[in-house]
């Protein structure tokens, strides 16, 4: 794709959603650290149905370490893998207490040093809390940048590289929540919908149907 056809790609899905917002429910930049650390590996609709109940009753890193790891995994037991993510829920909150003050911090070596919190998950609490111009790429980004050829990439780090070299900086911003939903949404993994998508005559992938002008 070249860099007129990304500069259009992201204009469209703009105009469509000037303000994507994550579909994570959470109230403090604490819940959404919590929140997307359990989205691993999991939907965020199964992520609020059990984060619901258990932000409403412990909102905060105080509340969750006297809940303890037990009490945390009975809360999202629903969950996958919902043992190692109680043990790290508990652990990071402990953390944030000790070295944080109970806030979340605002850098990356300190969020990235919080038990199951990778490189995907700073890039989301610092783009979502603190308006930094990061691009998490998870599963519906690699598919949307490699299947359209808006940033192909072998990997996601190497597509994260790619996006951060070709997404034009008025983009930057949103461009994480866009490309999220369009994949989700348009471009499934499963069965994409290009009869409704917005920029299917910009998309390079060889199997779509033809594009009606």
């Amino acid at each position: 794709m070249n860099p007129a056809n990304r500069a259009e790609f992201f204009a469209r899905l703009a105009a469509g959603d000037p303000e994507p917002k994550s579909e994570l429910t959470y109230t403090t930049p604490f819940q959404l650290l919590v929140a997307v650390v359990l989205s691993a590996q999991a939907t965020d609709k199964g992520v609020n149905r059990a984060t619901g109940p258990l932000f409403r009753e412990h909102p905060t890193p105080q509340a969750l370490v006297a809940l303890g790891e037990a009490g945390i995994a009975d809360h999202i037991q629903t969950i996958g893998l919902y043992k190692t993510k109680a043990k790290n829920v508990a652990a990071l909150s402990r953390l944030i207490l000790e070295r944080h003050g109970g806030e979340v911090p605002k850098d990356r070596e300190a969020l990235e040093a919080l038990p199951g919190v990778g490189r995907k998950t700073a890039n989301v609490v610092l783009n979502i809390v603190f308006g930094e111009p990061t691009i998490a790429v998870d599963t519906h980004i690699f598919r949307v940048a490699n299947r359209t050829g808006l940033a192909p990439g072998k990997d996601v780090a190497a597509v994260e590289r790619k996006l951060l070299k070709v997404v034009r900086a008025e983009y930057r911003l949103h461009a994480h929540h866009w490309l999220i939903l369009h994949g989700r949404y348009t471009c499934k993994a499963r069965g994409p919908d290009c009869a409704r998508c917005r920029v299917a005559d910009l998309c390079g992938w060889k199997e779509k149907p033809r594009v009606q002008p």
